[in-house]
C-alpha cells in the first residue's frame, strides 16, 4: 500500500534534494520525496500516476532520517532496564547503597541470588568521591552477591558474598591484562578493573535465549522513543555463559517473529585470535545477513575508560601519576587479529580512548594496509578521545572511520583537564577537525554508558557544553546541527556500507524516519536536548509514538 507523508518539513539528508514537505512510500521503502518545506500542497503535480491509498498529515512537523547509534551494547542496555536503577540517579555513594537495599526489598529477591547494576559515577558522588568496595555493599547485605558496574562498565564492584560466590580471595592472582584492587592487610576490597571483572562475572549464572531476547526487547522500546532505527551493537561478551551464536539467534527469531524493531549491525567482538578463526570459518564476515539482522566489523577493546582512569595513555594521568592506564592487548596480538580480519573480508573498529591505545590500533591498521592495501576498508577506531596531532593525521591518512560519542562531554569535559593536564587536554575530543579534515564521522552513545538520547547527544556536539550548561569545552571543535544530524544518520550508514539503503530520505531507500516535536534548523542550541521525539517508523511501519489517539 503506498501512503504519502506531507505537510512536513522533511530534512532529507541527500544534498541533490535537501529538504522537503512530503514523500511516498510503499513495502517499506521510499518511492518518491518532493514538495516545497512547511507547505501541505505542491506535490500534487510531482506525484504523476502513484496515487496514494494513504495519506497521513505530518502537521507541519519537522521529520529527519531514522536516527543510527554507531555504538552501544543492546543486550546489555536491555538488562540494565531491568536491574538497580542507577544511571543518571546517584549522587552519591550512600544513594547507591540505599537504591540497591531498596530493590532487594521491593522485588523480594531471594538470598542467594546476584542482585547487579549499573551507572554509578564517583566523580558525581557527593560524600566521598571513591569507588564502592565490599565494606561498603557489605552494609546492604551478606547474604546477596552484589555486583554493581560503574557507568563506563571498565570497574565492578562487588561486595564479600559475591567474592566468596566466585572463588576470589587474598591467594587469587592478579589476572592479565586487568587487576583486582587491595585493601592495607591485602585481602580484595571489591574493586574489580578490565579483564579483572571476569574474576567475578563467570560466577554469575547464565541467562537463557528467550531472556536475551527480553533484554533486546526492553532496549529496543527504549531506543525506538529516542528515534532510532538501526544501532551497531557490541554483544557477544556481553552476557556469562552466553556465546555469540545464542546473541545472533535471539536477535533473528525477533526478525522472523516480526518483533525486532531495530535494524542491528553487530560489532562482532572477540578477545583473542583462536575464537575470531572460529567465527570466520563458520562463514560470517562484515556484511553477513539481512537487512535486519547483519555482521558488521570485528570489534576489539584495547583499553579501558578515562573515567576509570584504565584508557591507555603516553604518559601518566596527571591526576594519578602511578598509572597510565591499562594496554588490554599487546602490539603483536592487536597486530595479528587486525590483519586476519581485513584478510578476510572483515571490517575492524577498536575501542581506543586513551592516545596510546590510539597509537597501537593506528600502527596495526598502517601494517596491514600496506602490506594487503584495500580502498575502501573503512577500518576505525571507537571513542577517539585522548588524539594527538600526529593521530589525528594518520586518521586522515589511513581513512579510518571515527565512531564518537559527543555525549561523552556531558561529563568528560568535567574531567578530562584533571586527567591528563590542560595542556594535553587542547588535543582531545577533536571531532569538528577529523569531520573537517574529510574523515567520516559518526555518533552514538556507547549506551549504557550513556542514555541512548540522540537529542542531548546533538545538543553536546553543537554547543561541545555540558547539559548543565557548567562547562564548554573546546567550542572550536563545535559541529554545526546539520553536521550533527549527517552524524547520527548517513554517517553511521557509513560505517556499515550501507549509505545506498539508508540514512537519508531519499528514492530507493528504506523509509526509516522520525518524526520531532520541534525544528532542529530552528531552535535554540542549548535546548535541542529537549526536542522530543514524536514517532519512529521503521521499514514504513510506526513503532513508536509518544502520544497515541492525540
Amino acid at each position: 500500500m503506498k501512503t504519502l507523508y506531507y505537510n512536513g518539513i522533511l530534512y532529507t539528508g541527500d544534498p541533490e534534494n535537501p529538504r522537503a514537505s512530503a514523500m511516498m512510500v510503499e513495502g517499506g521503502q521510499i518511492l518518491w520525496v518532493g514538495g516545497e518545506p512547511g507547505k501541505s500542497h505542491g506535490w500534487e503535480e510531482l506525484l504523476g500516476e502513484a496515487v496514494p491509498e494513504n495519506k497521513v498529515d505530518l502537521g507541519g512537523r519537522f521529520v529527519t532520517p531514522g536516527f543510527i547509534d554507531s555504538h552501544m551494547h543492546v543486550v546489555e542496555y536491555g538488562k540494565l532496564l531491568q536491574e538497580v536503577p542507577l544511571a543518571g540517579h546517584t549522587g552519591s555513594l550512600g544513594e547507591v547503597c540505599k537504591r540497591v537495599k531498596a530493590f532487594i526489598q521491593e522485588n523480594h529477591v531471594p538470598e542467594g541470588t546476584w542482585v547487579c547494576g549499573r551507572g554509578w559515577n564517583q566523580d558525581y558522588f557527593q560524600d566521598e568521591k571513591r569507588f564502592i568496595t565490599c565494606r561498603d555493599l557489605d552494609q546492604v547485605s551478606t547474604e546477596h552477591p552484589i555486583f554493581l558496574a560503574r557507568a563506563c562498565g571498565h570497574v565492578v564492584s562487588v561486595n564479600s558474598k559475591a567474592m566468596e560466590m566466585a572463588g576470589v580471595t587474598r591467594d587469587t592472582r592478579q589476572p592479565l591484562d586487568g587487576r583486582f584492587q587491595v585493601d592495607l592487610e591485602g585481602n580484595p576490597n571489591g574493586v574489580f578493573e578490565e579483564n579483572g571483572v571476569s574474576l567475578i562475572k563467570d560466577a554469575i549464572p547464565a541467562v537463557t535465549v528467550q531472556e536475551v531476547k527480553e533484554f533486546i526487547l526492553a532496549a529496543e522500546r527504549s531506543l525506538n522513543s529516542f528515534g532510532i532505527t538501526t544501532v551497531h551493537t557490541d554483544d557477544f561478551l556481553s552476557l556469562n555463559g552466553v556465546d555469540y551464536e545464542m546473541i545472533l539467534r535471539a536477535y533473528r527469531e525477533l526478525e522472523e517473529e516480526g518483533r525486532l524493531t531495530v535494524r542491528i549491525c553487530e560489532q562482532s567482538q572477540f578477545e583473542n585470535l583462536e575464537d575470531l578463526k572460529e567465527f570466520v570459518e563458520k562463514g560470517y564476515h562484515t556484511g553477513t545477513g539481512t537487512d535486519y539482522v547483519r555482521i558488521g566489523p570485528l570489534k576489539i577493546i584495547s583499553d579501558g575508560s578515562l573515567g576509570a582512569r584504565t584508557a591507555f595513555l603516553s604518559e601518566p594521568y596527571a591526576d594519578e601519576p602511578d598509572t597510565r592506564g591499562i594496554a588490554i592487548l599487546t602490539q603483536e596480538e592487536l597486530d595479528e587479529m587486525i590483519f586476519y580480519a581485513h584478510s578476510h573480508g572483515m571490517q575492524a573498529a577498536v575501542h581506543a580512548i586513551g592516545d596510546a591505545a590510539m597509537e597501537m590500533a593506528v600502527n596495526s591498521f598502517e601494517k596491514c594496509l600496506r602490506r594487503l592495501p584495500r580502498p575502501d576498508h573503512r577500518h576505525g577506531i571507537v571513542h577517539c578521545q585522548i588524539t594527538t596531532k600526529p593521530l589525528l593525521e594518520k586518521f586522515k591518512e589511513l581513512s579510518l572511520h571515527a565512531y564518537v560519542q559527543s555525549i561523552f562531554l556531558d561529563y568528560d569535559s568535567k574531567i578530562v583537564e584533571s586527567r591528563v593536564g590542560r595542556e594535553r587536554a587542547k588535543d582531545t575530543y577533536r571531532f569538528g577537525t577529523l569531520l573537517h579534515m574529510g574523515c567520516d564521522v559518526s555518533n552514538g552513545s556507547d549506551s549504557p554508558v550513556e542514555i541512548p538520547d540522540v537529542m542531548k547527544g546533538i545538543q553536546c556536539a553543537v554547543t561541545r557544553t555540558s547539559l548543565d550548561g557548567t562547562r564548554t569545552f573546546l567550542p572550536q571543535e563545535a559541529l554545526t546541527v546539520e553536521e550533527a544530524l549527517a552524524g547520527y544518520t548517513v554517517m553511521g550508514a557509513r560505517a556499515s556500507f550501507e549509505e545506498e539503503k539508508k540514512g537519508m530520505l531519499k528514492k530507493g531507500m528504506a523509509a526509516d524516519f522520525a518524526v520531532l516535536g520541534g525544528n532542529l534548523l530552528e531552535t535554540p542550541h542549548d535546548r535541542l536536548g529537549q526536542v522530543p521525539v514524536e514517532q519512529t517508523y521503521v521499514g514504513g511501519v510506526l513503532v513508536y509514538e509518544r502520544n497515541p489517539g492525540c
